[in-house]
C-alpha cells in the first residue's frame, strides 16, 4: 500500500490585516514540505489546481516539475488537474515534461473540479461540465497509448490529424481519475481500467463502501487485470504528538477553510461537533496522534481494499512547523507500521 501526502497550497488568512498569506512565501514552504516528504520515505505528493485567491497553487505540473529536482524516489502526480477546463494535448506535454525531469516518477490525477472558477477564466461552458470532461479523458488516454501519431476528432477542440504528441514519458503515464461520489464516474473508471481515488472528506466513510463495490464489479466485467487494479482515498488530516493538542490547535484553521468554501455553497457554519465526529474511528478526518492514525488507517484499508491513501494536509494553511511535524510523524512512524500490519510474507 502506497502512502503519501496532498495539498492544495492554501494561503493563511491574517484577520488583523485582512490578507492572505503571500504565494510567493507558501511555495517556497511547500518546496521544503515535499523535500521532507520524500527523505521519510513517503511514496507519493500531490498536488491540487484552484484559481482563487485563497489557493497558491493554479499550475500543478510546474509545481511538480520544481518538485522533481529537489526529490529522489516519491511519485509526483495533481491532485487534482481540472481536465474538462484545459487542453489534454499541452497538460499530457507538461507533465511528460515532468516525467522526463524526475526519472519516470509523474503520475496525473484528473477530475471534473469541485470548483467552477477554471471554466470561465479559460473559456468555457458550464453547461458543457459532463461533456466536456468525456471527450477531455478520452484524447488524454489517446495520446498516451500512441506513442506515434495519431488522428482524434471531438465536439469540443480542433482535430488532430496524424499528429505526434511530444515529448514522450519515459513510459505511459498512469491517469487516475478523482471522484467525490458520483457513481457514472466510478462506472467510467472502471470500464477504462483506469486508477480511481475517492475524496472522502466528511459524513461517515463507510457510506462510500458501495463506490468501491460498484468498482470492483465493473472492473471485472470490463476484463481487465484484476492484479492491476489500483483503489486509492484522499482524506483531510494533520498529525501531532498529542492527539488532542493537535486537534484544538487545528480546529480553527480548519473551520475557518470550511465556512469560507460553505458560504459559497450554502452551508451550516462548521461546529467543534461535526470536527470532533470527524474525527471518531467512524468518521472522515485523521486528527490526531500517529497511533490513531495507523488504527483509522488500518480500517479504511480493510473495508475499501486500499492500494493508496493520500492525506490532505493543509487545510486551512496550518503553520510551516506543524505541516512538517505531521509529514515526519506520518513517514517515520504511521506509514511503516501500516506497512508492516498489512505485510504477507511469501510462502
Amino acid at each position: 500500500m502506497e502512502i503519501g501526502i496532498s495539498m492544495f497550497g492554501d494561503l493563511a488568512f491574517d484577520k488583523k490585516t485582512q490578507k492572505f498569506q503571500s504565494p510567493q512565501l507558501r511555495l517556497q514552504e511547500m518546496m521544503e514540505e515535499i523535500k521532507l516528504a520524500d527523505e521519510v520515505g513517503l511514496d507519493v505528493f500531490g498536488i491540487g489546481e484552484h484559481h482563487r485567491p485563497d489557493f497558491s497553487v493554479s499550475a500543478p505540473e510546474i509545481i511538480l516539475a520544481a518538485a522533481a529536482t529537489i526529490t529522489k524516489k516519491i511519485k509526483l502526480t495533481s491532485s487534482v488537474t481540472v481536465l474538462s477546463s484545459v487542453d489534454p494535448v499541452r497538460t499530457y506535454q507538461n507533465f511528460a515534461t515532468v516525467d522526463l525531469l524526475s526519472n519516470g516518477r509523474a503520475e496525473i490525477t484528473v477530475g471534473r473540479g469541485s470548483f467552477t472558477e477554471s471554466f470561465p477564466l479559460f473559456g468555457y461552458d458550464l453547461d458543457h461540465y459532463s461533456e466536456l470532461f468525456v471527450e477531455k479523458l478520452d484524447l488524454l488516454i489517446n495520446i498516451n497509448t500512441h506513442e506515434d501519431a495519431f488522428s482524434w476528432k471531438g465536439d469540443f477542440r480542433a482535430p488532430l490529424h496524424e499528429q505526434q504528441v511530444l515529448p514522450r514519458p519515459t513510459k505511459p503515464l498512469d491517469i487516475w481519475v478523482a471522484v467525490g461520489g458520483t457513481p457514472e464516474s466510478v462506472v467510467r473508471a472502471a470500464r477504462l481500467g483506469l486508477p480511481l481515488i475517492i475524496a472522502i472528506i466528511g459524513g461517515m466513510p463507510r457510506q462510500f463502501k458501495p463506490f468501491f463495490d460498484l468498482y470492483r464489479q465493473e472492473y471485472i466485467a470490463a476484463g481487465h487485470d484484476v492484479s492491476k487494479m489500483q483503489l486509492a482515498t484522499h482524506s483531510h488530516g494533520i498529525i501531532g504528538e498529542n492527539s488532542q493538542h493537535t486537534a484544538n490547535k487545528y480546529f480553527d484553521n480548519y473551520a475557518e477553510q470550511m465556512n469560507r468554501i460553505g458560504r459559497s455553497r450554502g452551508w451550516s457554519p462548521y461546529t467543534k461537533e461535526q470536527y470532533e465526529g470527524g474525527r471518531s474511528k467512524e468518521g472522515a478526518l485523521f486528527i490526531g496522534e500517529p497511533n490513531e492514525v495507523i488504527d483509522k488507517l488500518l480500517y479504511h484499508q480493510e473495508m475499501f481494499g486500499l492500494t493508496r491513501f493520500l492525506l490532505h494536509v493543509d487545510i486551512g494553511a496550518p503553520n510551516h512547523k506543524d505541516l512538517m511535524k505531521s509529514i515526519e510523524l506520518l513517514g517515520t512512524h504511521v506509514a511503516p507500521a501500516v506497512k508492516k500490519a498489512l505485510f504477507k510474507p511469501l510462502i
